[in-house]
Order: C-alpha cells, then sequence, then structure tokens
C-alpha cells in the first residue's frame, strides 16, 4: 500500500471543490469543502505524480526561507551568498555584508531575531534602490505613481491600488536585477490598464520586449 503524504487539511464550507497547494514552508495544503476521508486519500493516491513534482520543482527554488542551522545561503540581486553565524560577547545582534558573504553577530541565539535582521537588510536595500528605478521607469512610461511603498508579504511580488500607490515586496531585493526591472514596469503598467488583459501585456512588451524570459527567472525564485 502506498504510504500517503503528510499535509494540512482546511475545510471551508464555502469551498465547492477541493484544492491543492503548498504552503512557503512546502508543506502540502489541502482546503476543501467538508468531505471524507476516504474521498481525499482518494486524491491523494491520484494527484500522488503530480505532488511529488511540484514538491521537487519548490525544493529547487531559489531564495527560500533560511534554515539557520544547517549552513544557509542568503540570495541578494540574484546571487547566492553564504549566511554565517558569528557568536560573539556583545548583546547587540549585527548583519554585515561583506560582498562576498553575510555574517550575523550575535550574543544569543534566536532565529526569529535573526530573520528580523534578514528582512530589515532587505527593506533597507528596496528603499534605496526602487524608488529610483521607478521614476526612471515612470519617466520612460509617461506615468506617475501617486506612492511607493514597501512591505514583506507571502503571496506578491508588487501592487498597484486603485489610487495608483505602488506597493513592493522587500523581498524582491532577493532577485536578479532585470526581474526587479520587470516587476517595476509590470506594477506601473497597472497605473495605465487595472487588468491582465492583452492590452496590459502589450504595455509591458513595448518597454521590456523580453519581458517573458524574465517572468521565467521570476518563476525559479519563492517569496
Amino acid at each position: 500500500m502506498s504510504l500517503l503524504p503528510q499535509y494540512r487539511h482546511i475545510v471551508n464550507p464555502k469551498l465547492k471543490h477541493i484544492y491543492l497547494s503548498f504552503d512557503e514552508r512546502g508543506e502540502l495544503l489541502i482546503k476543501s469543502p467538508k468531505v471524507s476521508l476516504r474521498k481525499i486519500e482518494q486524491l491523494l493516491l491520484k494527484k500522488a505524480s503530480w505532488i511529488e513534482k511540484s514538491r521537487v520543482k519548490l525544493q529547487q527554488r531559489k531564495g527560500k526561507s533560511l534554515d539557520f542551522s544547517n549552513n544557509p545561503t542568503l540570495y541578494f540581486m540574484g546571487e547566492a551568498y553564504p549566511f554565517l553565524l558569528q557568536e560573539h560577547s556583545k548583546k547587540k545582534t549585527q548583519l554585515v555584508f561583506d560582498e562576498k558573504h553575510f555574517t550575523l553577530f550575535y550574543h544569543r541565539y534566536d532565529e526569529i531575531l535573526f530573520q528580523k535582521h534578514v528582512d530589515d537588510f532587505y527593506k533597507r536595500e528596496a528603499k534605496k534602490y526602487i524608488p529610483s528605478w521607478v521614476t526612471l521607469w515612470a519617466e520612460k512610461m509617461s506615468l506617475s505613481p501617486l506612492e511607493i511603498r514597501f512591505r514583506k508579504t507571502k503571496r506578491q511580488w508588487g501592487s498597484c491600488s486603485a489610487k495608483n500607490v505602488l506597493t513592493f515586496n522587500s523581498m524582491m531585493m532577493k532577485l536578479p536585477q532585470d526581474v526587479i526591472q520587470y516587476i517595476i514596469v509590470h506594477e506601473l503598467a497597472h497605473i495605465r490598464h487595472k487588468h491582465h488583459q492583452r492590452s496590459f501585456w502589450k504595455e509591458v512588451e513595448t518597454y521590456l520586449p523580453a519581458y517573458r524570459d524574465r517572468v521565467k527567472i521570476l518563476k525559479n525564485y519563492t517569496i
């Protein structure tokens, strides 16, 4: 008898179908209306090949959450850098990047605090680079965003509100620079086109003729 994969099941009576996906940690997630365990098991057996292929793809994606206990690698501007933990006597925790590797100096081992320093690094770098890039592309595209904001999310690399406020995921600083430029152009294009119909993609293609290549690279990364 085949062993069923481990999964987390969320029951939502409003759903009409069963949906399979993976969360940011790579855990199999099942969302469904109230159904029998037998039906879930039958679906898992039927989708076993898809589940395994999807899990392998997910494991191969770049920029995953850091496992601080296992020689992690931190991505910045598309490059992978060793992430070193260095215990020291000072009580202050500090993340240092010397363009060859990241070193996090700490007094007390605290993975939540470590992740906060990584998040803060990405946000600082996003604020340093992204506004000038947005200005550059906005001028080329004759567009005027109302405001630029940054935040860490688990779902989107960027968004454009109805009032043309652009919000960028600070985690995008792990991506290659040309992919970051694509995300910027993508969100700016939403100022003119509040949808993903053909006219929107034509707008993007006007300024980035090879945008599809950048989208393919983007799919190799996880938020």
